[in-house]
Parts: C-alpha cells; structure tokens; sequence
C-alpha cells in the first residue's frame, strides 16, 4: 500500500485513491446483481492493478476477458496473454519483480501446470494476487468445482483463502493487496473459490462506489528490492551463494524458508483486522458444529436451518483463511463441541485433516460429506449424516443418478 501522500488525489481515470479503512468500512455501498466473474472485474477495477496477465481455462475465462475490458477503458495499466499456463506465472513474477501490482487468474489444471511458479513468488517476497476458481484436476477432467488443488496451494509459502460468496471476493480481492503487500508479509495470495458455484451464479454485492480504488503500490517499501537499474535482476541473490559452498547454500536455502513461513503467521494480525477475524463462529455452543470453508459453509447453512426444524441444535464455523491456519481459533470454538462435521467439495478432505491435526480429541470430527468432481451437496445430505452420528434413524435418500 502506497503511502498516504496520494490520498485525495485522482488517477487518470478520475478515480479518486482513498483511504482503505474508509474505503472498505465507511464509505457507501450499492447494491449489484453480479456473476462472481463480473465481481472481480468490479473490485479490479477499483484495485489500482497495474498489471494483469490472462490464460483461458474454465472457469475463470470469463474474469479473465472482462478484466481485458477495464485494460481497454483504461482502469489496468497493461494486460496480455501468456503463452500457457506456466508462462502466466513466470511472467507475473517478472512484472512483480519490476514493482507492479500483479493479477491472474487459473483454475484446475491451470494451477498444477504452473504450481512450480507458486513457491518461487513466495520465496521471492513477490505479493502477486491470484484467483483459483477450483475445478476438477484429475482425470477423468471436470470443469465443475473441486476444490482438491487448494491442498496442492498449502504448502507453497502463499497466503491461501477461500472465498464462499461473490461479497467475500470482491472484499477480500481489495483487502487482499493490502495485507500481501504489507512489508512484514509481502507474499502472493491465492484467494480460491468454488468454481461455477460463485463465479457463474448471481448475487447481490454490496460495491463501494466506482470512483474510488486503492492507493497504488509502492515497491520501495518491499522488505527485498526492487528490481530497478540501481537493483540488477538477482533481487536475492546478488552475491551467488551456491557458487560458494554447499554449506552456505543449504544454510541459506533453509533459512529463507523459515522466514517466508514467519511472513506467513505474521499476516495473521493484518488479516484479523481486514477480515474480522480468520473465522466466523455462528451458534459456537451448540454441541454439534459444521466446521467448513467455500461454499460448503452455504451447504452446512441450510442444513443447520432443515436440522433446527427438527429440534437438533446445530453450530457453523466458517474458515476464512487456510493460509494462516486459524489453529488457535479453531480449537476455542470447538473445545465444547461434541461432534465436528466437516463437509468438503472434494473426495481425499484435505480440510478434516487439517482440523484433526489441530485439535484435541479429534476423533469428534467427521471427515465428510464427500463430493467431488463437480458434484452438487445437498444440505439433506449433511443433515442425514449429522442424524446418524446421532443415532437417529432416516429415510435412505435416492443414490446419484438414480
């Protein structure tokens, strides 16, 4: 985030840079009804992004041609396509490398294909912006929502989070710059959704008015430099320490891994305060909790509703960010509960296992409903897995495709 200096001043399209808190929590909001491919044009078109690099793949093709459209209004400094998928995430980190504020998107395959990309931009500190709109990765492919490369992004040095409504997206986009950018943080963040579920459904958005966006960024603040003609190409490597000896070099490479994980705790106090905590906690004291992130949350809240009909208390708690894991919050808010469900938009439950890994006693948590490839969750079906983990007894609901 640039410095305050250039609030109050207009950029060349007649937007006015304001300041971010009043920006995201003071000023006015309308309300739009948007596809959440359109919402990421509109919280890009108030982002300042100077560079965005577009490769088709469903589902975020459409975010990615619409955002074309803000390079041909004038609201993104430059835009083209890359040659592939890796090619996008190369040349994301070369135009990061020369101070830009940077965006992508991809999906699915996308993600795996450039996935060597991902810990190469977080151990160079680079604070590019990318969405995931999950989709099948495995064959044989699907292009409806999976969210199995989400646990491919965990361990890359990224700050990960996963968006469960088109709000949250256009939100958590803006707010995204300005917690990756933060000189203490400085690393990219993969801000993930369900694919089709949130990117081509509508919903009302609340927007901030179209005629302020973001301060633009300031590379000079970057805790490594900035790529300039003071500053050669080799941003972290200026004297080759592998040239050295094989003990400076492990020593190095070790090292800096450790601080790209303590840049990813220390986004923890940044992103409670953009984000109102990492979790959100509905009912915390029921002893039954859906534990859940993305639209598996919206899947466990018309469960919860078809429960309490039926007399059966039922609590939510909504997982905002993955990356930083919300360990502490999580084991707070299920320390009383005795049955943990964790519903999930893929088959292995990446989530629940890292839920079982952070709690005590936890063979309360129920790794399931499953789902993958694109299929749908009705809340009839966490609802009847809740019932059996009760013991009550329900009628057999009809098999997929019968």
């Amino acid at each position: 985030m640039a410095t305050s200096s250039v609030i109050g001043k207009k950029n060349k399209m007649g937007q006015t840079y304001t300041d971010p808190w009043y920006m995201m929590h003071e000023a006015p909001r309308t309300p739009s009804f948007f596809t959440g491919s359109e919402v990421i044009k509109e919280a890009i078109r108030r982002a300042s992004c100077d560079v965005m690099i577009a490769y088709p793949i469903t589902p975020q093709s459409e975010a990615a041609a619409l955002i074309g459209e803000l390079f041909v209004e004038g609201y993104v400094g430059d835009y083209f396509r890359g040659e592939s998928e890796f090619a996008v995430m190369s040349e994301c980190a070369g135009a990061a490398f020369g101070g830009a504020r940077v965006f992508t998107t991809t999906a699915g395959p996308g993600t795996m294909r450039a996935m060597e990309n991902f810990p190469m931009w977080a151990g160079a500190r680079l604070p590019i912006q990318m969405i995931v709109t999950c989709r099948g990765i495995n064959s044989p492919l699907s292009i409806q929502p999976d969210t199995l490369e989400i646990s491919y992004l965990l361990n890359t040095g990224m700050l990960v989070w996963h968006a469960e409504t088109a709000q949250d997206f256009f939100d958590w986009i803006l707010i995204g710059y300005l917690v990756a950018e933060e000189p203490d943080v400085h690393l990219p963040l993969a801000l993930c959704c369900d694919g089709f579920f949130v990117t081509h459904t509508k919903d009302v958005v609340q927007l901030t008015p179209a005629d302020m966006c973001l301060p633009p960024y300031d590379p000079y603040r970057s805790p490594v430099p900035c790529m300039d003609m003071e500053c050669p190409p080799v941003r972290m490597m200026r004297d080759p320490f592998v040239m050295k000896s094989n003990y400076i070099s492990y020593a190095t490479h070790a090292s800096w891994q450790q601080e790209v994980w303590a840049a990813v705790e220390r986004s923890r106090k940044h992103t409670i305060r953009w984000l109102d905590g990492l979790i959100e906690v509905d009912n915390g004291d029921a002893d039954i909790l859906i534990v859940s992130s993305g639209t598996a949350v919206s899947q466990g809240r018309e469960a919860k509703a078809l429960l309490e009909e039926e007399g059966i208390d039922v609590g939510i708690v909504k997982i905002k960010t993955l990356r930083p894991w919300p360990g502490e919050e999580i084991r707070e808010a299920t320390k009383h509960a005795k049955h943990i469900i964790v519903p999930e938009f893929n088959i292995i439950g990446w989530l629940a296992r890292e839920i079982r890994a952070t709690i005590p006693n936890s063979d309360r948590v129920f790794a399931g409903p499953h789902v993958g490839g694109g299929m749908t969750m009705p809340p009839e079906i966490i609802a009847a897995d809740i019932k059996a983990l009760l013991g009550i007894k329900t009628a057999a609901l009809a098999g997929r495709g019968s």
